[in-house]
């Protein structure tokens, strides 16, 4: 494993709040998702600049929509 590193991240209230709801619902510390958040952007960073787009889709209404990325 490589050595880590620290930093400190600034938050506003409501930033933090929305980071500890979804630790609590995903059952993981904030350090273990604020990695997943950053493997995950790094992947849609990689797919958009390799030419794809991205796209949430609504099953039940049969709906798409694409997300930019700025």
């Amino acid at each position: 494993m490589s050595p880590k590193k620290t930093m400190t991240l600034n938050l506003t209230e409501a930033e933090m709040e929305a980071l500890e709801v979804m630790c609590v619902e995903k059952d993981m510390s904030k350090t273990a998702l604020m990695r997943q958040a950053l493997r995950l952007y790094q992947l849609v960073n990689a797919r958009l600049k390799a030419g794809e787009k991205l796209f949430l889709e609504n099953e039940k209404e049969k709906e798409k929509k694409e997300l930019v990325v700025l």
